[in-house]
């Protein structure tokens, strides 16, 4: 019998290729029909393998999940961007590949970094979400994020409503 182990770890540059894989895929995934094609395309293709190659060894906070080699999913994390809400961290990012998603491994990356985060002192969480990608709006609500505040991203002229996720 063979056995895979799964390791919820920090990034390393050796990850950029399949970090970059992971978010072609999985924002294909969650925001085709959702995001204008040329807009989605344009945001694809800046993220690059030598894009993440960079954030990783600027110091992005950026795990990822490890499946015996392959990386199935990542998430980017740190300091909250929105003054106006008082939490203090904020994952930034979860994507897993759509092959993987289903099975528990969101869940695995969200609470490491949220871990991490209070890990360095940060109180509280929040989380952004387009309200149109439902996949993210319910698996965020299912984790007992609370619904809070909303925002606006537009794209190609349509603007589409986000929705500000908390945990104390």
């Amino acid at each position: 019998m063979t056995s895979l182990t799964i390791d919820i770890r920090p990034a390393s540059g050796r990850d950029a290729d399949q970090i970059a894989e992971v978010h072609e895929a999985s924002w294909r995934n969650a925001y085709d029909g959702i995001i204008p094609h040329k807009s989605l395309q344009a945001m694809i293709s800046r993220r690059h393998a030598g894009w993440w190659r960079r954030a990783i060894t600027r110091g992005t906070s950026v795990m990822v999940v490890d499946m015996g080699g392959l990386i199935s999913g990542y998430c980017t994390y740190g300091l909250n961007r929105a003054r106006a809400l008082p939490q203090e961290g904020e994952i930034y990012e979860l994507y897993i590949r759509p092959e993987y998603q289903g099975i528990g491994l969101g869940t695995c990356l969200f609470d490491a970094a949220q871990g991490s985060l209070k890990n360095h002192g940060c109180r509280g969480l929040v989380v952004w979400a387009l309200e149109d990608n439902q996949m993210a709006m319910r698996f965020y609500a299912g984790h007992g994020g609370r619904d809070i505040a909303q925002g606006f991203e537009t794209f190609e002229e349509r603007q589409l409503r986000k929705v500000a996720f908390v945990w104390s």
